[in-house]
């Protein structure tokens, strides 16, 4: 029997107890419950805890699984209960006290509970309207199939779901036809620059040397932005099989998952998936017989967001300050300790036994002919259905944001998408039927990035919104090159004088010449893109710089120095102290009237006000420029003239 045959009969007999594991737990209800992190924040350990003190109560024989995040963070906590006769039924918001009346009705009377439920997972006659979730349609899960269903904690539920097949297909393989397999399918980084999957790993293949590394980059740093996180929380497996097979294409016998410490949930789940794996003796000296050897190392980086960049990344594992350096050479050919290096991103590398497994042709089903597959997206802001969502490559913007993310949220009007992380760009409305993928959002001023999308509604002011970018990077900014280092800051400063109403008539022009400069004379893509914020709001909301400059006014009220707040006196209920309630600094007080009115002096416009009011006064606003409350009161003492003359 050859190596590769020994290697297919171990995993055949591993796959065999472990799907016989994964039988066993539908022999009984079951009931999963998702506390990946989001889930965890919302209350899902307090729902868990809920759900097996009532199964015992009530003496109910029923499984119960710890799982990761499907997506749907809007609605956690998320519970899903398989039961015999029934489709499985996914619940959302399942607050205190919810959970163990679902159960409760569900297992001993058989009511599902229909009023709580988000939908059923499978086709069925019993409930037609939760047939699917509604933005099913338009999503295609690849990496996140298994997200929210197995135990990221029980490597059999992986292996009984298919996992480490494609590692096992590739021990059959050479190298080099799982490097054509992968350039073939057209995967492209998933990291953020969208360079070429296969070309790197031949670069790397192809490098003298006997000793080479691969590395997993799951520094994500990104506001706004947890989908490697999500992915290593709910499925970590996923991603160290697509590193252990990156490993066997070009030649490495050492990896390393380069995780921010930051994450404590998934550096604990991505520690407990290697030593599984090596225990089942996928990770180690001779993996499944065969000759290959491979070892994994968690190495926890700091949460500095430059060392996202690959070579700030290497000298931050040398120990060295994470600082990116000069390239060529690349990585690939010389990278950690000067060793040919790959590094990929965790949804790229979640990609790759997928492609394995089903081939290229399959992958290229998905998506367009230069951007094949599927793009993972962390929905973020104003829109209504936050969470993760997987959707093929040559979705719109539209499509993701209306359909998927069901639009925006308290019935405000969408003014942007902010997508690609903190250097990428903001897409107005005119923008959302651009296609989504590495290309594309290029062209429009925007970048695909690893993913993070922030919407924006009528509230957000660009101004402001490209400032707050800016600060980001330019805080995260290693300092290195001189253009990166002083020109942010001299963009910050104009974009921090124009909104607080200091902005001078060549601010636009100079942010612009700026932003050249800092974009051609910085080394990494940290201060290349930087600017991309202030380009595409300049572009696309310039009317709204001008407003700044030109009237000292806020179109969108956000800048606080050019708001103030103001109490309308024929919508302000007399008895009502709902507002002197809220206030912190005490600015709210009675006039002669028993009108309330605004200190301006000691109001710190915190919002606690307009948000304590009664919805059915709306007697708080905010007015820009804050000159504008002296004209309002004005009017209203002359009118109160008037009428006492009458």
């Amino acid at each position: 029997m050859s190596k590769e045959s020994a290697a297919a009969a171990a995993f055949a007999a591993l796959q065999e107890t472990a799907q016989q594991n994964w039988a066993g737990l539908r022999e009984k209800p079951l009931i999963l419950i998702g506390a990946a992190t989001c889930g965890r924040a919302a209350g899902a350990l307090n729902l868990l805890e809920e759900v097996k003190n009532e199964l015992a109560r009530l003496q109910l024989d029923a499984n119960v699984l710890e799982v990761g995040c499907m997506g749907h963070c809007y609605a956690e906590p998320i519970m899903v209960i398989y039961n015999e006769g029934f489709p499985p039924i996914c619940y959302g918001y399942v607050n205190e006290g919810v959970g163990a009346r679902i159960v409760r009705d569900f297992l001993t009377e058989g009511d599902p509970g229909i009023e709580f439920a988000l939908a059923a997972l499978e086709p069925n006659d019993m409930f037609p309207t939760f047939a699917d979730f509604p933005r099913g349609i338009h999503e295609n899960k690849i990496v996140m199939e298994q997200c929210g269903f197995i135990d990221p904690t029980d490597i059999n539920h992986y292996i009984a779901t298919g996992g480490y097949g494609a590692l096992v297909k590739s021990l059959a393989m050479t190298p080099e036809e799982i490097i054509d397999t992968v350039k073939s399918s057209g995967l492209r980084g998933r990291g953020g620059a969208g360079f070429p999957t296969g070309v790197k790993w031949e670069t790397c293949h192809n490098a003298p040397g006997d000793t080479k590394y691969v590395i997993c980059n799951a520094d994500e740093g990104d506001p706004g932005a947890f989908m490697d996180r999500t992915i290593l929380e709910s499925n970590p497996h996923l991603m160290v099989e697509g590193l252990i097979i990156a490993a066997r294409a070009v030649g490495a016998q050492k990896g390393y998952v380069y995780i921010r410490a930051e994450y404590p949930l998934a550096v604990q789940r991505v520690t407990l998936a290697v030593q599984q794996a090596r225990e089942k003796g996928l990770l180690g000296d001779g993996i499944l017989g065969s000759e290959f050897n491979f070892e994994i190392e968690i190495f926890q980086g700091s949460g500095a967001f430059v060392c996202g960049e690959e070579t700030a990344l290497i000298a931050s594992m040398e120990g060295q300050p994470g600082l990116p350096r000069y390239r060529p050479p690349f990585p690939a050919v010389a990278g950690l300790w000067g060793k040919p290096t790959i590094i990929n991103n965790v949804k790229t590398l979640s990609y790759v036994p997928h492609i394995v497994k089903n081939g290229a042709d399959w992958f290229k089903k998905t998506g367009t002919e230069k951007n094949p597959g599927t793009a993972i997206f962390a929905l973020a802001g104003k829109v209504v259905n936050t969470g993760l969502a997987e959707v093929p490559m040559s979705t719109t913007l539209n499509e993701l944001i209306f359909d998927v993310g069901s639009g925006i949220a308290k019935g405000k009007q969408f003014k942007a998408v902010q997508i690609g992380g903190p250097s990428g760009g903001c897409l107005p409305e005119s923008a959302m039927d651009t296609p989504i993928d590495f290309d594309s959002l290029t062209r429009a001023g925007a970048m695909m990035g690893s993913g993070g999308m922030v919407v924006l509604d009528e509230d957000d002011c660009m101004v402001e919104i490209a400032r707050f970018f800016l600060d980001f990077t330019q805080k995260e900014s290693c300092g290195k090159c001189t253009f990166c280092r002083l020109g942010t800051k001299h963009m910050l400063d104009i974009l921090e004088r124009i909104t607080k109403g200091q902005g001078r008539p060549e601010d636009i022009d100079v942010l612009l010449e700026l932003a050249d400069k800092v974009k051609a004379g910085s080394l990494c893509s940290l201060g290349k893109t930087a600017p991309n914020p202030v380009l595409s709001t300049i572009k696309y909301f310039r009317e709204e710089y001008e407003a700044h400059i030109n009237e000292g006014r806020c179109p969108a009220k956000m800048c606080k120095d050019l708001t103030a707040y103001y109490i309308l006196p024929e919508k302000c209920e007399r008895s009502c102290d709902a507002c002197v309630g809220s206030c912190p600094t005490e600015a709210i007080y009675d006039n002669e009237d028993r009108i309330k009115v605004i200190n301006q002096e000691k109001c710190v416009k915190c919002d606690s006000c307009m948000v304590a009011c009664p919805p059915q006064y709306k007697a708080v606003v905010k007015l820009s420029p804050p000159h504008l409350v002296e004209e309002k009161e004005k009017e209203y003492r002359e009118g109160k003239k008037k009428w006492q003359k009458k």
